[in-house]
């Protein structure tokens, strides 16, 4: 099996991939700078669960460090590279804008010139639903514009999307973008909304609801994102020979590169989000009913059709059985 670099490794999504690459029997080299955005001690405990894998290395390092980048892939040169590392939440970049242009952009700059560099077979990067921004079409669509961002984490991931595109028209470097929606479950991040209201649920502590709850949200669990990551990574896009610059489709291109949307198609209301919660707990929440943030989609519903037509899978998982294995893995992590 391909050795596989994975950035992020030490986050949510990124734990749970390179378990299963390791699970799969690839080679897997982990990158991550287990940095203070949330409590190092959970990214520290990801590591240790992938620690005993003998095909596991680990990278302390910072994508915006050029150089270290550029060390990292002439030694170990890998075929696959998967980019998950990225400075995450929408509202934190309301507040420290300039966080997410050194991690987003000048991190996946040097990840770029690493796969060019180094002929990389296929790179495969983590997009987000929030680049449909102002969108209001229903479900959201990749082969819809997305040139409306409301947050400049939308816009530095709308950003990754154009770079990456750059370097598959110049250099015929595959690369493959995936719009994640709303990820959930075990080992989540603890700024998510589902760890927050957990917590405050079992402390009888109110919890926040903005738009007083009025929002949907397609949440994705955790499993379904990894094996839309898996069966993507082994399918290098090649040039849509249907393509036309007359009437250019944004998923595709004239250059090997793709995107896709990775959801369950399945809309949530936020109450009732709540709700499945309250009941996995057996605990009631206090509601704290807010008014709407800056930066907030009030709806968010997948279109997959073309995810699952080229790898025959479709994000199925229902919130409920998945917020069950979350509230299973939270209690015994935290030993509740």
């Amino acid at each position: 099996m391909p050795k596989v670099l994975v950035t992020g490794a030490a986050g949510f999504i990124g734990y749970h991939l390179c378990r299963r690459l390791l699970e799969d029997g690839n080679e897997v080299v982990g990158l991550d700078n287990l940095n203070q955005y949330y409590d190092p001690t959970l990214k520290e405990a990801r590591l240790a669960e992938l620690a005993p894998f003998p095909e596991f290395r680990f990278h302390r390092m910072d994508l915006a460090d050029a150089t270290g980048m550029e060390r990292l892939f002439e030694d170990e040169n890998p075929p696959l590279v998967v980019n998950l590392g990225a400075q995450a939440g929408v509202r934190y970049s309301i507040e420290n804008p300039g966080v997410y242009v050194q991690s987003n952009v000048v991190g996946f700059l040097n990840v770029l010139e690493g796969c060019r560099k180094h002929g990389v077979k296929h790179l495969v990067f983590a997009s987000s639903s929030s680049v449909y921004g102002a969108n209001t079409q229903m479900p959201f669509s990749v082969h819809q514009t997305v040139d409306h961002p409301v947050s400049l984490y939308a816009a530095t991931k709308k950003s990754n999307e154009l770079m990456a595109h750059t370097y598959s028209h110049l250099f015929k470097m595959p690369t493959t973008g995936l719009r994640f929606f709303t990820v959930y479950g075990p080992w989540g991040r603890p700024d998510m909304a589902l760890f927050q209201f957990a917590r405050k649920i079992l402390e009888g502590t109110p919890i926040d609801v903005y738009n007083e709850g009025k929002m949907k949200r397609d949440f994705t669990f955790v499993d379904d994102i990894v094996e839309s990551v898996v069966r993507i990574l082994h399918l290098p896009p090649a040039p849509n020979p249907q393509w036309s610059s007359l009437t250019p489709d944004p998923a595709s291109s004239s250059a090997p590169y793709r995107i896709y949307n990775v959801g369950a198609s399945q809309p949530v209301e936020l109450l009732y989000f709540i709700e499945v919660l309250e009941n996995a707990l057996e605990k009631r929440a206090i509601k704290n009913l807010l008014p709407g943030q800056p930066g907030d989609l009030l709806e968010t519903s997948a279109d997959t059709d073309d995810l699952e037509q080229v790898t025959g899978f479709k994000p199925s998982t229902p919130i409920e059985a998945g917020i069950r294995k979350f509230v299973h893995w939270y209690r015994a992590y935290y030993g509740i």
